[in-house]
């Protein structure tokens, strides 16, 4: 990984853990979120994952601006120390309104660690050692989710309380990044690689690329433990068949620079959405070991090869002064298209048309991303004319 000398490799590994709490801030009570629910007199658990995200979507422009007005590294600071607070405080046993509004909150905490990070990473790599960077943070999120996954289902199994405690692992990377990660100091002027002083309407492709991939990405993980039941595989080989599809975009996510160098931006993110189109096409028509194994493949590699390439994009297109803002807007776009997943997954009667469903959104969701990546260009190109 080739980084800048302003920052060491234990001061990059710590930027990477603060990463996985972007992922763990809903999985970490999915293991146990039935007996979670039982204890705090919640009827609708589903609320305890996905209002966090939700959270994410509402706080992500105050956290933008914060982000450009005190920067990334003391964002990040208080993120880290808000969400371990706000984590933990779950296991207390509060009533469900004030359950809720904690998790919505924790949201918040939750959007200054995902664009603080990318924000951080900025000040420290340029160019192709960034967009390595950004790969590595993608990988670091879903092998984030496949540890705390398994260790959330293991804590509880001693009680509904435990896995709360997991939430604690902020202030332990809270100490790291006080002890490894510098101030950023200038490294002088980046190369110019497109970088566009308005609004957010020139990163829209990115966007959009971002939001539809978890859409699709998420509509897959709540809709497979259903259509997997239905074949009779039990809730452990389920929950390895999602480890497997996480452990594809992580290897997705490793070699994504490399497809990027070759294909560029625009052509790699469509062939994102080509391999969504592919995994839910095959979903839809056969339930074969192979048919299943393909899709998986096919599904990792959708997430690899976009949503770990976004910052990237979104860094390279803009301005130091609006960095943070555009960073948190990305953060919004990527739990919004979380949030979205359960409308996709509540859409249709059964799996099998979820998946049809999936694979047309798909399908459109690529061509309108051409479209609108076409006429972006074009305003770019238009504004750096004389």
């Amino acid at each position: 990984m080739t980084q800048a000398p302003t920052i060491s490799r234990l001061g990059a590994f710590s930027l990477l853990c603060v990463a996985t709490l972007t992922i763990m801030v809903g999985s970490v009570i999915v293991p146990g979120l039935p007996s979670i629910a039982r204890a705090l007199d919640v009827d609708e658990p589903s609320w305890l994952v996905t209002l966090p995200s939700l959270g994410v979507v509402i706080f992500g422009p105050l956290a933008g601006r914060l982000i450009d007005r005190i920067g990334a590294r003391p964002s990040i600071l208080i993120g880290l120390v808000l969400y371990g607070l706000l984590g933990v405080i779950g296991a207390v046993g509060m009533p469900p309104l004030l359950t809720f509004a904690d998790r919505f909150l924790l949201g918040g905490a939750t959007a200054l660690l995902m664009a603080g990070g990318a924000a951080l990473i900025s000040d420290f790599f340029h160019g192709e050692a960034r967009l390595e960077m950004m790969a590595w943070r993608g990988m670091a999120i879903e092998l984030g989710g496949v540890f705390f996954l398994a260790l959330g289902g293991t804590l509880a199994a001693l009680g509904w309380r435990w896995p709360f405690a997991l939430y604690l692992m902020a202030w332990i990377f809270l100490v790291m990044v006080l002890r490894f990660v510098p101030r950023p100091q200038s490294l002088g002027p980046a190369p110019d690689h497109g970088q566009v002083d308005g609004g957010l309407i020139e990163i829209s492709d990115i966007y959009l690329a971002a939001g539809g991939s978890m859409t699709l990405f998420f509509s897959a993980i709540l809709t497979l433990p259903q259509h997997l039941a239905v074949l009779d595989l039990s809730e452990a080989m389920t929950g390895y068949y999602l480890a497997f599809i996480s452990l594809v975009a992580v290897t997705g996510a490793g070699i994504m620079p490399r497809v990027r160098a070759s294909l560029g931006q625009r052509r790699t993110f469509l062939l994102a959405f080509s391999s969504y189109v592919l995994a839910y096409t095959v979903y839809s028509l056969s339930s074969h070991t192979a048919a299943l194994a393909g899709a998986a493949l096919l599904l990792g590699t959708g997430f690899g090869f976009s949503v770990p390439m976004a910052s990237h994009e979104v860094v390279e297109r803009s301005v130091p002064a609006r960095r943070g803002r555009n960073l948190a807007a990305l953060s919004v776009s990527i739990f919004l298209g979380q949030f979205l997943s359960s409308l996709v997954a509540m859409a249709m009667p059964g799996p099998r048309a979820t998946f049809g469903l999936a694979a047309a959104l798909a399908a459109i969701l690529g061509g309108v991303f051409v479209v609108v990546s076409r006429r972006v260009a074009a305003r770019r190109a238009a504004s750096r004319q004389p």
